[in-house]
């Protein structure tokens, strides 16, 4: 039990943040989304991995860019 704790306290911290952001758009819960992540990763032998991996790479760039831009006329 303390294993499985450890291991979700680690992704909760350092995960990319794509359930929490998909769950703010449609305003949602993230811990739905996380279950739907998971139960479609067992049922389509992890494509939506994939999907969920360029979905943090695009968020990552978002934010990389957001905080490089300090005004309008920066692009």
């Amino acid at each position: 039990m303390k294993l499985v704790n450890s291991i979700r306290t680690y992704f909760e911290k350092r995960a990319f943040g794509v359930c929490a952001a998909l769950g703010d758009k449609l305003n949602m819960k993230s811990s739905k989304i996380r279950l739907f992540f998971i139960y479609a990763s067992f049922l389509t032998v992890g494509s939506p991995i994939i999907i969920y991996m360029i979905l943090a790479f695009w968020l990552k760039m978002k934010n990389y860019v957001q905080s490089r831009r300090t005004s309008v006329w920066d692009l």
